[in-house]
């Protein structure tokens, strides 16, 4: 179905709600736009949508606006909706589900920030926690952005503010364990 609107037509997946439903978990039908999400989050000032209209558009079927949109991906997964929601939609579920569904359908708009998400989960399944340093070397092959900010790289590692090597994490098994359940 379309809808025509000032910026043009717009496709209506009536199936789209009930699917982040499913995969989140979440009550989505229970929000009723008391907007509290939007004025709890600290990162609403960067978003293009604020996530109280995330959540209209998705109940309104408007999926490829909502999986194109930066919203998703600015999202810190900080809570703060979740907490304060009076009907306990939980955003934060949503918006991971939304960044899959994205990703699963080649719907980013910014290349690199689908390569961050990847390599960022890539390096949590590898040791059970974020590596800085080859967070960012390999996110610099990935884009092919080897020297633009070389000089700071070279300072923190000087300071030591970046390790060369990853700390060993005992619970390494669990957390690989988590992943493969969350493939099935």
């Amino acid at each position: 179905m379309q809808y025509i609107s000032k910026e043009g037509a717009l496709t209506i997946d009536a199936r789209f709600g009930a699917q982040v439903k499913e995969e989140s978990g979440a009550e989505i039908d229970r929000c009723y736009q008391c907007l509290t999400c939007s004025l709890g989050c600290p990162s609403a000032f960067a978003m293009d949508y604020l996530p109280h209209q995330i959540v209209r558009m998705v109940q309104l079927g408007l999926r490829e606006q909502v999986l194109t949109s930066s919203a998703i991906w600015v999202c810190a997964d900080c809570q703060a909706c979740a907490t304060r929601c009076p009907n306990e939609v939980d955003l934060v579920k949503i918006m991971d589900v939304l960044r899959e569904i994205s990703l699963r359908n080649e719907m980013v708009k910014e290349r690199a920030v689908a390569d961050f998400h990847r390599i960022f989960l890539g390096n949590i399944r590898q040791w059970g926690r974020q590596h800085e340093l080859s967070l960012i070397l390999r996110l610099k092959l990935k884009t092919r952005d080897l020297f633009s900010d070389l000089r700071p790289g070279v300072k923190m590692l000087m300071k030591g503010k970046l390790k060369l090597l990853p700390a060993r994490f005992k619970a390494i098994k669990s957390v690989r364990d988590i992943f493969q359940r969350a493939e099935r």
